[in-house]
């Protein structure tokens, strides 16, 4: 069991640290929010990864695509909202400073955006199974797995929110620079970009 978890730690890690969505969301807020309200959209993002790693834990084959594709609407939906976001950001008012957005609001803004990826619950689903060893109890392996990768993409996308937060403080002010709004809102936009070109698999 050495190797294989071994061999998933290697393959989590290199899979977290290629942004995706979350990291784009958690690296926008962070520029132009600061440190405590990038880690605040880390708890939404984290939160919403633990719900998908139950489902697909748990979950059949059959019932994790059939939620999958119940759920494809979701996805349209993050696009739109993270389009929102982007346009918010490059136009919003330049007076705004971080102290203005409320902690539930970039939580919840973290949270919606990571769990309106179906993909993520068929990754898990293909993903996790592949590190089980038939010589164990199947559910604690999944468990442990699950457990384990949750943990890493927390540290990690916590690594990503501090080190954008130390870029976006590079400017007078991370929540009011002009600077540092357009390049959040870049982020936002590349953010819906990519989870418009994801697909389910």
């Amino acid at each position: 069991m050495g190797i294989e978890i071994g061999a998933f730690l290697l393959l989590s890690i290199a899979i977290i640290v290629i942004p995706g969505p979350n990291v784009m969301v958690i690296v926008a807020t962070s520029l132009s929010r600061g440190p405590k309200r990038g880690m605040q959209t880390v708890a939404g993002t984290s939160l919403a990864m633990l719900i998908q790693l139950v489902i697909a834990g748990i979950g059949t084959g059959v019932l994790v695509n059939v939620l999958a594709q119940g759920l494809i609407w979701l996805k349209w939906a993050g696009v739109a909202y993270l389009i929102y976001l982007g346009v918010s950001q490059l136009f919003g008012s330049p007076g705004e400073r971080q102290s203005d957005l409320p902690a539930t609001v970039v939580f919840n803004r973290g949270f919606l955006i990571s769990l309106t990826n179906p993909k993520t619950i068929l990754f898990f689903s293909a993903f996790l199974p592949q590190f089980v060893s038939p010589e164990a109890s199947y559910g604690s392996q999944i468990a442990i797995l699950s457990l384990l990768f949750w943990l890493l993409a927390m540290v990690l996308d916590s690594a990503y929110a501090l080190l954008a937060a130390q870029i976006g403080q590079r400017f007078p002010h991370p929540g009011g620079s002009r600077a540092g709004r357009w390049l959040g809102g870049f982020v936002y936009l590349g953010a819906s970009a990519a989870l418009a070109s994801s697909r389910q698999a």
